[in-house]
């Protein structure tokens, strides 16, 4: 019999399943302190939680036959993954439990928007019949935008179409052929800002995405948009906005969630009469909170039994022997991943992965993870990717994954090579690690460098002009950006070119617009590696 410890208040009817298999016994156990956890949690197979348990090292330790730790829900910050990894257990979440309730709540957010709905309500129940006040707008034939197209932004998109409205979307891994499938037409943000009636967001908070509609789209933005955000807060700047809806350029916004939260009571989007917001209730329905104890407790079965699973959110334990072998080019595998999607644009549709040289004869799954991590953080966010779950999203977005495996390294001892195929180019990186220097990048296309994979590098592609070099140099030092070190690379003379510099400092976006447009500079790329 395998035993699992239930330590949160989780609904009878999520737990269904464990409490009907006949080789599982469940203990309900709320409330517990740490050292209570340790004293019971030898005994156990399995612990499931929500958010209340902080699952420390100190009991995980102390679990000594502790298979998994199943979180009936999406975030994971109250358990040490990183102890969970070095001492074998499988963590698991809930990912999908909460897709429907939090579109749901999204499309309610912008039908709320469109009739002024809470507005009216306020002023109708302490007693005024105000009719001319709120007129509203109808969604039918409208173009609607939406930011993201992953698993809930799909599902508002569907639900959309059904109500008569036109929908552009932007996603890096949509293709088009599943976006036609779907009834959406794939669109950059720009065009999105300048021609859609209603906005969606649903997009992980990232660097990338960090107050993505900010102040130049407000400026460009179509007269009359009204915004919805149910997704994350940041991805707007909320001031910005607020200026943009007092200027007349937004007609309304609808928010459920906030850069931070709970918010400040002088925030301005809670007295603003055209902003609606709630808090944070995305997931807050009775079927979302049982669909993710159903999910999880689904998944603790198929690990305790030893079957396939998935929503893992850390790395599951590797022989001993092939770990010692692979475990020093994981960062090097993400690194490289992590380059490559920011020197590369458009929707990625396939992605090659060579391992040359010892490599080509180990088990490098383990690294492709790694390689999937490092590529699919720099669009989802890397509190959503992680080395078990990189595989199962890039094949959820109908990513091609292709391995090979060579024995010819060209001069080095083991080598990898990732190349990626997106809607718009092919980009390809090389990389290896040296003997008392770590890990480097050893090729970008065509051309040889010798790269480290951390910091802040600009990649700068140009023609091989004389001066450009010295142009590159004056304008970062009159920016105060300091060069650390500098590499150039060609193909032929005069023909084209790249320089790699590693700088001690994110460069401003102004001085990445000022590269842009020097004479001969074809491409600039900031690659951050911190």
């Amino acid at each position: 019999m395998y035993k699992v410890l239930v330590s949160d208040p989780i609904s009878d009817m999520g737990l269904q399943q464990l409490t009907d298999a006949s080789d599982v016994e469940v203990v309900k156990n709320t409330g517990l302190s740490e050292d209570e956890l340790v004293a019971i949690i030898g005994q156990f197979d399995a612990l499931l939680v929500r958010s209340q348990t902080k699952v420390t090292r100190r009991i995980m330790e102390a679990g000594t036959n502790l298979k998994v730790i199943g979180r009936a829900g999406v975030g994971v910050d109250n358990i040490d993954l990183e102890a969970a990894t070095s001492l074998g257990i499988v963590v698991i979440n809930a990912p999908d439990g909460n897709t429907i309730t939090t579109c749901e709540h999204a499309f309610a957010m912008m039908m709320a928007l469109a009739r002024h709905i809470p507005q009216a309500y306020m002023k109708t129940v302490t007693g005024e019949w105000d009719r001319k006040s709120f007129v509203g707008v109808e969604l039918r034939n409208k173009t609607f935008g939406v930011l993201g197209l992953g698993r809930i932004g799909t599902e508002v998109a569907k639900r959309a179409i059904a109500f008569g409205m036109n929908v552009l979307g932007y996603d890096p891994f949509m293709t088009e052929d599943r976006a036609e499938k779907l009834g959406i037409k794939l669109a950059s943000v720009d065009e999105i800002v300048r021609n859609a009636d209603f906005m969606t967001v649903h997009t992980p908070l990232t660097k990338e995405t960090h107050h993505m509609i900010a102040k130049p789209q407000f400026e460009v933005m179509k007269k009359g948009m009204r915004i919805v955000n149910c997704a994350r807060g940041g991805i707007i700047d909320e001031l910005a906005l607020v200026e943009a809806i007092d200027e007349g350029i937004v007609a309304g916004a609808a928010f459920d969630v906030f850069e931070h939260e709970p918010p400040n009571p002088d925030h301005p989007f809670l007295k603003h009469p055209k902003i609606i917001v709630t808090p944070h209730l995305g997931a807050s329905t009775i079927e979302a909170q049982e669909n993710v104890a159903i999910d999880v407790s689904e998944q603790v079965i198929n690990i305790l039994r030893n079957e396939p699973f998935k929503n893992a959110v850390n790395m599951p334990p590797i022989p001993a022997e092939l770990l010692n072998k692979i475990q020093p080019y994981f960062k090097l595998c993400e690194k490289l991943g992590s380059s490559l999607a920011q020197m590369t644009e458009g929707a990625v549709r396939e992605i090659t992965i060579n391992y040359s040289g010892e490599l080509a004869d180990l088990d490098t799954n383990p690294l492709t993870r790694y390689v999937l991590k490092g590529i699919l953080s720099h669009h989802l966010g890397a509190e959503q990717v992680n080395a078990v779950n990189s595989m199962h999203l890039a094949k959820q977005r109908d990513v091609n994954i292709v391995i090979q495996k060579s024995s010819a390294t060209k001069g080095f001892t083991n080598r990898i090579t990732l190349s990626m195929k997106t809607k718009a180019e092919e980009r390809w990186v090389s990389g290896t690690l040296l003997a008392g220097f770590g890990e480097r990048i050893v090729q970008i296309g065509p051309y040889p460098v010798d790269v480290p994979t951390e910091g802040h590098l600009l990649l700068i592609s140009h023609s091989d002009k004389p001066g450009i070099i010295g142009r590159v140099g004056t304008l970062l030092g009159s920016n105060d950006v300091n060069i650390a070190t500098m590499q150039v690379g060609r193909t032929d003379i005069g023909g084209s070119a790249i320089m790699v510099l590693t700088i001690d400092k994110k460069a401003p976006k102004t001085v990445l617009e000022q590269l842009s447009n020097l004479p001969e500079i074809k491409r600039v790329r900031e690659i951050g590696l911190v």
